[in-house]
């Protein structure tokens, strides 16, 4: 009898890269020719990561500049959830926060692809904010992460724990 092979789906932001990306966006934010004299400016806020600047434009300009930093530190954009731009008095502001764990309904949307989708005999079981995938053999697993990888979902997907 062969054992079962098995690996998570989570949904996790490593902090430490995000904060690395909010950092540099500052920086560029500050030394850059068409954000001088506008008060553009990025920072966290508790949880969340503020952006305001005098116009909706430069909101989502300096919004622009701190997504290009979290794709080259391999963080996706779907693990962050922005609001529209908030007039507030003369300045304009944008709240954006990091959405991590898998929810219910979306860990059952993943355990539907993977029961209609994938290859016969893979198990899944949601525990808490994260689903095990198990099956007998390892091909049967790869499968599925290709399956996932390749499937349109809102959330950000990692596969740990790979046995």
């Amino acid at each position: 009898m062969a054992s079962e092979s098995s690996f998570d789906v989570v949904s996790k932001v490593d902090r430490q890269e995000v904060d690395n990306a909010l950092n540099q966006a500052a920086k560029e934010v500050s030394q850059r020719y068409d954000f001088k004299n506008v008060g553009a400016s990025i920072a966290w806020s508790g949880e969340s990561v503020v952006i305001i600047a005098n116009s909706e434009e430069r909101a989502k300009a300096v919004l622009d500049v701190f997504h290009t930093k979290l794709i080259r530190r391999g963080i996706s954009l779907k693990a962050l959830d922005t609001g529209d731009p908030v007039a507030s008095g003369k300045e304009y502001r944008m709240v954006s926060t990091l959405k991590e764990g898998l929810s219910s309904e979306d860990a059952k949307k993943i355990a539907k692809i993977v029961r209609e989708e994938g290859p016969k005999g893979v198990k899944t079981q949601i525990t808490g904010d994260e689903l095990r995938v198990s099956a007998k053999s390892r091909d049967d697993l790869q499968e599925v992460i290709a399956l996932l990888k390749g499937s349109d979902l809102d959330v950000a997907l990692q596969f740990t724990n790979y046995r």
